[in-house]
């Protein structure tokens, strides 16, 4: 979703990150203009990250944890304009509950750190997008894999459908 959104926001360049090779081929169907494997050597990833990643405007981070601070340090260091913002997104954190940001990426670029999460924005804001979203949703603009399931079956689709999305009908 979040490389639809971005298209549709108007970005021009999306990059898409992950470790299932079949995922990040979905990115780029999605509309995706390049994507970074997370498999291998930190070191190595973090290198190809700041490469990929180096002039964007936007970070939309799941992971958190220690792979943002070598990420986040990866892009910092190749920015081409180290004038140009740089606005990092924190939605989840399945790498880890926390991230050692480097110092030298608060002071190098004008970096901004924002959460997205329940309280990180005001309800009323969220009301006042919902018509905008429900309409963009139902439009068909977007590709949505989710598995619809009844509530009543919830238990063995939470077991059988491994990592796609369940939406949850009454």
């Amino acid at each position: 979703m979040a490389v639809q959104v971005a298209k549709r926001l108007g970005a021009s360049q999306v990059t898409g990150a992950g470790r299932q090779p079949e995922r990040l081929a979905a990115l780029t169907n999605l509309g995706a203009d390049a994507t970074v494997s997370l498999d291998g050597p930190a070191a190595d990833v973090a290198q190809h990250l700041g490469q990929a990643a180096r002039d964007v405007d936007v970070v939309v981070d799941y992971l958190w944890g220690q792979p943002t601070a070598d990420a986040m340090a990866a892009v910092v260091v190749n920015r081409t304009d180290r004038g140009q913002p740089l606005t990092w997104i924190e939605i989840g954190s399945v790498a880890g509950p926390s991230a050692a940001v480097p110092s030298a990426a608060l002071r190098a670029v004008p970096l901004q750190i924002v959460g997205s999460g329940q309280g990180s924005v005001p309800a009323r804001d969220i009301l006042a997008e919902l018509p905008e979203l429900a309409t963009e949703i139902t439009s068909g603009t977007f590709q949505i894999a989710a598995c619809p399931v009844p509530l009543a079956d919830i238990e063995t689709a939470w077991k059988d459908t491994g990592s796609q999305r369940i939406v949850i009908t009454p």
